[in-house]
């Protein structure tokens, strides 16, 4: 079975997708994003696509533990939507999280124009994953 072009399809899914957002900004300016789950930077453009890229990555919290869940696309299952994803959970420390993606996306050539993004979605990620500090907060001496 022959494969649909990245072109074509977000030609036909840029305007109308049921994952589409738009939001008016200052003026009469619209921005749009795209609540897709592999979609990095969460705008609406053929760059950052999961529905027209054949290659993608996702990162989202990995479960209940502080994991970091790193999944990119297989190019040749792309009709088999259950074997589509190849899937990893990162519990390491969060330097390691950053040299295991970086060697994903960009040192193996898969989507090298994703880093920053990708990192950028690692950091935010990790940030919501850590739990504040419960206890006696420290009194300012020089205040009184």
């Amino acid at each position: 079975m022959a494969t649909v072009p990245g072109p074509l399809i977000w030609e036909i899914v840029k305007k109308n997708n049921s994952f589409l957002i738009k939001e008016f900004g200052n003026g009469t300016t619209s921005v749009q994003f795209s609540k897709e789950t592999n979609n990095l930077y969460n705008l609406n453009s053929y760059k950052h696509s999961g529905l027209a890229n054949h290659k993608t990555v996702i990162i989202q919290p990995g479960g209940k533990d502080s994991s970091i869940l790193l999944a990119t696309t297989k190019t040749r299952k792309q009709n088999k939507p259950a074997a589509l994803l190849h899937k990893s959970i990162m519990k390491k420390e969060f330097h390691g999280v950053v040299k295991a993606i970086t060697n994903q996306v960009a040192d193996n050539h898969y989507r090298p124009d994703l880093k920053n993004a990708a990192l950028a979605r690692a950091s935010a990620v990790n940030r919501s994953l850590k739990v504040a500090k419960s206890g006696v907060k420290k009194r300012n001496r020089q205040a009184s």
